[in-house]
């Protein structure tokens, strides 16, 4: 009679297995879902037109979501990249002057698109949570660093992404379903991570919310601002 039990809870252990992780991941998405519907809904986001930020001190981002024109001004290389999400084709200018040679252009095209892909995800991540590739699981319960009691995420990459190596865990506030804190991972298969921030300061810009601040570590996310529209030939030229 042992015997039969034993075989039986072999042959049923991996249907277990396989219900509890469809229930992990069920759950995981209840909760993104409730996170992207505080910040403003799929809705709102979907209809943001021009989004611009400085990415603490270092650069300055105009993304028109519509079009997926970015621009990318890097005062401290005195640099600036213009160019299309999806053609990657554009202008690149450095001191004023623009790069005619197409192994350059296509070097900055890539490069702009890695920026844009790192900078907004600073920014933007709590609306990209249910984006096509992304694995959602919940973990359960866990303090963030501030002591408090948040649902926590894990969020990894099913070959999509610039690094679809990396792993993140997000913690998000069961009151208010806010992000307050992310981890960072290099690959998902590390146990610690590279990294940790707060999101705080969350503020509404148009009909979204975000959050600028990283904490004392890394800073804000400054001059953030939701258009309609940005000034004729912004992605063209200086």
């Amino acid at each position: 009679m042992n015997k039969f039990l034993c075989i039986l809870f072999l042959l049923l252990l991996p249907a277990l297995v396989f219900s509890q992780n469809q229930a992990s991941a069920d759950r995981a998405i209840v909760i993104a879902d409730s996170v992207i519907e505080v910040m403003g809904g799929q809705k709102n986001w979907d209809e943001v037109h021009c989004l611009r930020w400085d990415f603490f001190g270092r650069r300055t981002l105009y993304w028109d979501k519509w079009t997926g024109d970015v621009r990318i001004e890097i005062p401290l290389q005195k640099l600036l990249i213009l160019t299309n999400l999806s053609t990657k084709k554009g202008f690149v200018y450095r001191d004023n002057h623009e790069l005619m040679q197409e192994d350059s252009i296509a070097y900055f095209m890539e490069r702009g698109y890695k920026i844009w892909a790192n900078d907004s995800y600073w920014l933007i991540m709590p609306f990209k949570l249910r984006d096509q590739g992304v694995k959602l699981v919940y973990l359960g319960t866990a303090n963030d660093a501030s002591g408090i009691p948040c649902l926590k995420l894990e969020l990894t990459f099913d070959n999509v992404g610039v690094t679809p190596d990396n792993k993140y865990h997000v913690y998000v506030n069961p009151k208010s379903y806010l992000v307050t804190q992310w981890d960072y991972f290099e690959k998902y298969t590390d146990e610690n991570p590279s990294i940790s921030n707060p999101w705080d300061n969350y503020q509404w810009y148009g009909k979204i919310l975000l959050s600028d601040d990283r904490g004392t570590a890394r800073g804000k996310l400054a001059n953030i601002a939701v258009q309609e529209q940005f000034r004729e030939g912004l992605f063209e030229r200086p």
